[in-house]
């Protein structure tokens, strides 16, 4: 053969045949897991599957609570839809299932009745968290927590005493909807920075940046001031709270905004550190930890770079919605994947009143009732994250502190004529 013709082949053949086998290879790899099955963190029930719906916490409050959501749906786009699985309702539709069931609950019907007209009248979906590749059956499980309207001491004026300023939003935090300018953003996809001095948007502060700048009161007006710098922090954390003035009064401050930096649960790094074991991690000894440990104080609290802002408000406290939430009937998740104002159903544990007065919680005992998805929170994130709003006082305190427990979260939706 041809030295030349045989070199020509070889090379042919080289060139050829690995770019066959890479053609072949990328028309027949494999479907990638999300490519065959999307993901819903919301799974529609069949009827026999429905909950055993139960509530005897008061007509009352769950009225309010309704009228609430109905509000918020009145005030939106009728055409601004909803996703319930793979189910997609309208603002207008929504609404009317909100109507249609606060119509029948002020019958104060039975139980029997009550499921019955579930039945009969309504979709119920359940939370489904995400599966990873090991996962062989849905998890339907879902964490509550609970959150409060705390009271605190505090003072118009500042001084040696009462220290610790609640900021007004920064001048110069610059919020940025990422939605306007891409659709893959839609929803609450949103970034907090500022622009430096290169005229760039940067990150915002950390809470540690913030703390040690002292020209801050410069860009962010306090609104009131604090003997703690630990109540500062908690109330950082439920988002609304009720300020006891030293000038005498009541204050209301309430959520305004966050610097954007990730939330990062000090709870996690004590343990972590082996300071408090988990088995006995609550509100409540977390703040006696650092009580008990002042010089360590920055040092944990820095953990979390998250810093939230306030305004004073009247009435209230408010959820995401702008409405108010209600006492254990209002409940915050992740509303980028959760219907915001939706009629919800819970099945979990919450201690007992009397347990109100002890330092530890004793007892639990079941807790169901029907819920409206009213607020939402930097640490709830995903399908297996539920946030009770608990309410003020005592008793309010004891549950938020502690309850850190399983259940079920069911969403209800009204049946679309047929």
């Amino acid at each position: 053969m041809n030295p030349l013709k045989k070199s020509f082949i070889i090379k042919w053949f080289c060139f050829f045949v690995p770019a066959l086998f890479l053609f072949v290879c990328s028309c027949s790899e494999p479907l990638k897991k999300t490519d065959i099955h999307k993901y819903y963190p919301l799974s529609r029930l069949s009827m026999e599957d429905y909950p055993a719906f139960t509530d005897d916490h008061g007509t009352k409050s769950l009225e309010k609570a309704l009228r609430q959501s109905i509000s918020y749906y009145g005030k939106i786009s009728p055409e601004t839809k909803f996703e319930f699985g793979d189910d997609i309702y309208d603002a207008v539709h929504i609404r009317q299932s909100l109507e249609h069931f606060l119509d029948f609950i002020m019958i104060e019907p039975s139980e029997e009745q009550l499921q019955a007209f579930l039945k009969k009248h309504y979709v119920v979906y359940t939370t489904v968290r995400e599966l990873s590749d090991k996962d062989d059956k849905s998890d339907f499980s879902v964490m509550f927590t609970g959150y409060y309207e705390p009271s605190i001491e505090g003072s118009l004026i500042k001084d040696d005493i009462y220290c610790y300023p609640i900021y007004s939003r920064p001048s110069d935090l610059i919020t940025v909807n990422l939605g306007r300018f891409s659709s893959k953003y839609k929803g609450d996809s949103s970034l907090s920075g500022r622009v430096n001095n290169r005229n760039e948007l940067v990150p915002y502060y950390t809470r540690a940046e913030i703390n040690s700048r002292a020209e801050f009161e410069k860009v962010a007006k306090p609104v009131v001031w604090l003997k703690s710098r630990i109540d500062r922090f908690f109330l950082e954390i439920q988002g609304s709270g009720r300020v006891i003035l030293r000038e005498g009064g009541v204050m209301r401050v309430q959520y305004n905004s966050k610097n954007g930096q990730p939330y990062r649960a000090i709870g996690k790094y004590l343990a972590d550190k082996g300071e408090i074991q988990k088995e006995k991690m609550s509100m409540q000894a977390i703040r006696r930890w650092l009580e008990m440990h002042p010089d360590r104080i920055d040092d944990v609290l820095h953990y979390n770079p998250s810093f939230v802002f306030f305004h004073e408000g009247k009435g209230g406290p408010y959820g995401c919605l702008g409405v108010e939430v209600t006492p254990m009937r209002s409940i915050a998740t992740d509303v980028s994947i959760f219907p915001k104002g939706a009629l919800c159903f819970i099945e979990t544990t919450i201690p007992t009143e009397e347990e109100s007065v002890t330092e530890n919680v004793l007892e639990w005992k079941e807790y169901a009732g029907f819920v409206l998805n009213q607020d939402t929170g930097g640490a709830i994130k995903g399908a297996g994250r539920a946030d009770l709003f608990c309410g003020n006082g005592a008793y309010a305190e004891k549950v938020a502190g502690h309850m850190k427990q399983m259940g079920r979260l069911y969403f209800l939706v009204l049946k679309k004529a047929e």
